[in-house]
């Protein structure tokens, strides 16, 4: 392909982050507005919140995010009081972070606001707008996910 024939806008890793990236900065405004939670805090909230109690590491694999922000995120959650670490028994190096009551209670009422903008969603993109995207994505991620083996 020459490279005048590129068109960027057809690109699918462009139009895939592109989209991506204003759904997820619709949502932060939300909960930024609502919470005062930054992008990485809310990933790390969430990833507690759905999978319970993980490593730093586990939530920066589980949410794609690199160990400096997920530090960070993880520090701001613990000064809120909703987040909390404890020592590894077997390996003194590693840490298991957790939500407290305080964290669950944000982490529900967080995903009641996700649930409302998903819903938002939902009806923007209307019934066959909803099911081809979620065609779509399901064989983006089948495709990638044979790929790694």
């Amino acid at each position: 392909m020459d490279v005048d024939e590129f068109d960027l806008e057809q690109f699918l890793p462009f139009r895939l982050n592109r989209a991506a990236e204003f759904i997820a900065l619709r949502f932060a405004a939300a909960y930024k507005a609502e919470y005062g939670l930054t992008r990485p805090e809310w990933r790390t909230l969430a990833a507690l919140g759905s999978s319970g109690r993980m490593t730093a590491t586990e939530v920066g694999v589980h949410s794609t995010m690199h160990k400096t922000k997920v530090s960070r995120a993880v520090f701001a959650l613990e000064e809120r009081r909703w987040l909390k670490r404890t020592q590894d028994d077997g390996d003194r190096r590693a840490e298991h972070l957790e939500l407290t009551p305080a964290g669950v209670r944000a982490y529900k009422e967080l995903t009641r606001l996700a649930s409302d903008y998903s819903s938002e969603l939902a009806s923007l993109l209307g019934p066959d707008g909803l099911e081809a995207l979620s065609s779509g994505l399901a064989a983006v991620e089948n495709a990638m996910a044979k790929r790694r083996r």
